[in-house]
């Protein structure tokens, strides 16, 4: 099934022409994730519709959907771009005028730093949206949050940068539970899922 082919069947747009970005060194183009990969993630990850998964750089939103209609999880988006916040509102209306009730579909519109990491949140999605230095604050938010409520987490890195994972293997803190390849052609096309060492 062709990427438009997808979008139709939940009723939202997330192809076509990107939108203007931020202007930094600090933030990396939006591109969502393609959905072949993502079945091939729920595949091969179980998702539960307990979990709350917040995407950071979520775009229009095409992982929020997808994970919520396949799985039942929670998903809250964080975007910095007004633009694709926009879009992603729109496709939440579109989506609950076709399937109906959409309440477990979040989004945020503001900087990562600025997302306020709730107490029940046990997965953070990463299509590398943004640099290192970013990326290493939200991490360190994340562990304060689970300090302060106890929970197992999850990372799942998409396409991550070789920064992201020197630094996760680096702290000592986490520890890879498991890939899943999308391409034996290209080593960046899989997810890599790591989890809290202790």
């Amino acid at each position: 099934m062709k990427e438009q082919d997808f979008d139709k069947s939940l009723h939202i747009v997330t192809t076509g022409e990107q939108l203007h970005f931020y202007k930094s060194l600090q933030f990396h183009r939006y591109e969502a994730t393609p959905y072949l990969h993502l079945q091939q993630l729920i595949h091969e990850h179980e998702f539960k519709p307990t979990d709350r998964i917040v995407d950071f750089g979520c775009g229009k939103g095409r992982l929020n959907f997808f994970l919520y209609h396949y799985t039942g999880a929670t998903v809250t988006g964080v975007e910095m771009n007004e633009g694709y916040y926009q879009l992603a509102l729109k496709n939440r209306e579109n989506y609950r005028k076709k399937y109906g009730s959409d309440h477990s579909i979040h989004f945020f519109n503001g900087f990562a730093e600025e997302y306020p990491i709730q107490t029940q949140e046990n997965i953070f999605y990463f299509f590398n949206p943004f640099s290192i230095h970013i990326f290493r604050n939200i991490i360190h938010r994340i562990l304060q949050s689970v300090e302060e409520n106890d929970r197992d987490i999850k990372l799942i890195l998409y396409y991550a940068s070789e920064e992201y994972i020197d630094f996760l293997e680096s702290m000592g803190m986490f520890q890879l539970i498991s890939e899943v390849i999308c391409s034996e052609g290209n080593r960046l096309e899989r997810f890599s899922i790591y989890g809290l060492a202790f």
